[in-house]
């Protein structure tokens, strides 16, 4: 989750609607201006018990972020307390329960994405030597309950986790017990983001299989590939899903400002503190009514908050964020930036990833999207199949694109080959949870703690 930061617009009252379509407009670039930002999460274990670490145990959650500032790091506090290290190579921060985040800087190409997630595992590893920490890579904790995890210093946290209960069975799960895979990327125009938005939103399903990586709970198989996937399914409907309106004919920044008008509020920020605002109206807080704040008005810095606090499988910022993605390994980490960048910065593979899901119906995008979590690559598409039959394609569409954007590093290589692992998978027909399920059944013989020696 974001990690606040101060900008020069953050004072600025809101005032008329341009200033809600403001940061959706701001965020269009020429294409040689187009970044790739990857964010990832890892679970954080103590080694010699695999217990989660709390933030302020002696070599816990808050000594291993300031341990960075050997690597140049430095804190980012929130009421006294480090709750994040910044740097050149983005933002490192906390999760609920501890998961560590790096939020990527803004790169050029796949190249600099892979050096930059290599140089981030490295440092924690360090530190992790020094202080008897590991790290997992997966969808989700395999072992844990929620009442055996810590609970991070972040006055937003406080506010969503008294809220999740109250519209979602599993929103306290998708907060303490899940780790994602993301990627930030760029667009030209309106209509370039209507485009990317689309098809990657119809797409993600395939994501979400290529990735699925979270089959334990409580140490037991939880009958998913995905359980993390299917967490969203039951964390709060006003701010999930798959979005039906951004297939509909005019959609464009205006209508998704009026989606997030009618998502409701979690917190307003003022004097460094978070105030709960949770469920109340932000259209009632650019009338001055809103119950939490009486008489005033908001801010732009409080719209860009808000518009944090939306988590549908593909959210529009300044930019657009693919969220289907299971967290996992280093490799997996490179692959999903890989995936994305093929399919939407090239334009004839954008055009050719969009054929092939545009006759789609929405019930049919939801279908698929419901039953992946259980059945990843076995999962029906519209029109008979899996996604099994599809994924080569989009593979070779994305191969086709990081082709055609020949980036090459010092060796001479282009993108392409950071879609290694996904190939494997296709080729396998198995995806990552498939994987340790047989291990479990098999060599693990049903002992979970296997898995702290796999998967990392």
């Amino acid at each position: 989750m974001s990690t606040r930061t101060a900008s020069e617009q953050d004072d600025l009252l809101i005032e008329g609607r341009d200033q809600l379509v403001a940061p959706m407009e701001e965020g269009e670039k020429p294409r040689e201006d187009w970044r790739i930002g990857t964010e990832h999460e890892k679970l954080v274990y103590r080694r010699e018990d695999k217990h989660a670490p709390a933030y302020d145990e002696p070599c816990g959650i808050r000594d291993m972020l300031l341990a960075l500032r050997e690597f140049g790091w430095e804190p980012i506090e929130e009421d006294g307390k480090v709750i994040a290290m910044g740097g050149s190579d983005g933002t490192v921060s906390l999760e609920p329960a501890g998961q560590l985040e790096l939020s990527g800087a803004p790169l050029e190409n796949l190249h600099q994405t892979c050096a930059e997630t290599g140089r981030h595992l490295q440092q924690v590893k360090s530190i992790g030597e020094k202080c008897d920490l590991g790290f997992l890579g997966l969808g989700m904790w395999p072992d844990k309950r929620r009442d055996e995890l810590p609970i991070m210093p972040k006055g937003r946290y406080d506010i969503m986790l008294r809220h999740m209960p109250r519209v979602g069975d599993l929103g306290l799960d998708m907060m303490l017990r899940t780790c994602t895979i993301q990627v930030n990327l760029d667009y030209s125009s309106e209509a370039d983001m209507v485009r990317k938005f689309r098809t990657s939103l119809a797409l993600q399903p395939l994501a979400t299989a290529l990735f699925a990586n979270s089959p334990f709970t409580e140490g037991k198989p939880n009958g998913f590939l995905s359980y993390r996937s299917h967490i969203w399914s039951d964390t709060d409907p006003y701010r999930t899903g798959m979005l039906p309106f951004v297939f509909e004919d005019g959609f464009g920044y205006e209508r998704y400002v009026d989606y997030m008008l009618d998502v409701p509020m979690y917190f307003v920020f003022r004097d460094g503190k978070y105030i709960d605002a949770a469920g109340q109206s932000f259209r009632d807080f650019l009338n001055g009514e809103l119950p939490a704040l009486p008489g005033e008005k908001p801010r732009q810095s409080d719209w860009w908050d808000h518009l944090s606090t939306a988590f549908p499988e593909v959210r529009l910022k300044s930019f657009l964020e693919m969220r289907g993605a299971d967290g996992g390994p280093w490799n997996r980490i490179c692959a999903l930036p890989a995936f994305w960048v093929g399919l939407l910065y090239d334009q004839s593979a954008l055009d050719a990833a969009w054929d092939l899901v545009k006759h789609w119906s929405m019930e049919e995008r939801e279908t698929l999207r419901n039953t992946v979590p259980r059945l990843a690559l076995d999962a029906p598409i519209p029109g008979g199949g899996t996604l099994k039959d599809i994924a080569p394609e989009v593979l070779r569409i994305a191969r086709a694109g990081l082709s055609a954007r020949n980036c090459l590093n010092s060796g001479g290589d282009n993108e392409t080959g950071y879609l290694t692992p996904l190939d494997q998978i296709v080729a396998e027909g198995r995806v990552p949870a498939q994987r340790l399920l047989d291990l479990y059944h098999g060599e693990w013989a049903g002992d979970i703690t296997r898995v702290y020696e796999e998967s990392f």
